[in-house]
């Protein structure tokens, strides 16, 4: 059973457009008077948000901006995967694509539901700038936002993922005097959908069926018809008399 190798990189791909969400926000100081004095795109990356703390306490001084941890910034993590019952379909279902004519279509059979739940983790110095990257984010989720993801390109399979926002935590990490590096933690948990797809199997294509067409009654019993299909646009129809006395059948 487990024997062919397939990889449909189903997690990579989803993990790729969640992030591709976020990859643009923006954080804004101003001055007093209300002029921008620097626009700065907030960095992301994929990982565990302890990794990002480890680094801030490893050079906690602000006379080292050469060697520390630049904030603000943004880190996400696959923290489970669970199987989503709800959305299971019969598991027989098959997907098909290719034409008749070649004699072959390439054949999957339907997917395996799971959800992802991903945590996404804002690290700022100060409370503005987090504020800023979280108001950026909240509209859009009233709690889901819905994306199309490619789940199998090469069999044309698309499908509209939803994103749940699930909750949003805050902690303050701050410890030590003045001029100690300060880390501000949102936390935003998503849940997300996943379909998890089996090999790719090519199949022939059945082109001719044939089904005899036999007459039973009281009296008689005998052949009444053959129906020959030997493609969509053509079906041939024999009819005949086979029967056990004298009465002839008139189909």
């Amino acid at each position: 059973m487990l024997n062919d190798y397939f990889y449909h990189a189903t997690i990579r791909r989803t993990i790729a457009a969640f992030g591709s969400l976020f990859n643009n926000l923006k954080v804004i100081r101003t001055d007093s008077a209300g002029e921008v004095k620097n626009i700065t795109r907030v960095p992301l990356s994929y990982g565990p948000r302890q990794k990002f703390l480890n680094r801030i306490e490893a050079e906690p001084d602000f006379t080292n901006p050469a060697v520390a941890l630049k904030l603000p910034r943004m880190s996400f993590e696959i923290t489970s995967l669970t199987y989503d019952a709800a959305a299971q379909t019969n598991k027989i279902n098959r997907i098909r694509k290719g034409s008749i004519s070649s004699g072959s279509q390439n054949v999957i059979y339907t997917c395996s539901p799971w959800k992802i739940s991903i945590d996404l983790n804002i690290l700022a110095k100060n409370q503005d700038d987090a504020l800023q990257i979280v108001e950026q984010i909240l509209p859009y989720f009233q709690p889901e936002y819905t994306i199309t993801l490619k789940e199998i390109p090469s069999m044309g399979i698309k499908g509209d993922v939803p994103i749940v926002l699930t909750s949003v935590s805050f902690s303050d990490d701050y410890e030590g005097d003045y001029v100690t590096r300060r880390a501000i933690i949102y936390t935003l948990s998503f849940e997300m959908r996943a379909r998890f797809y089996g090999p790719i199997q090519d199949k022939g294509v059945i082109l001719t069926a044939s089904v005899d067409m036999n007459l039973e009654g009281e009296d008689t019993f005998g052949f009444l018809e053959e129906v020959v299909a030997e493609s969509p646009d053509s079906i041939l129809i024999e009819t005949g008399v086979d029967t056990t006395d004298d009465n002839e059948i008139t189909p």
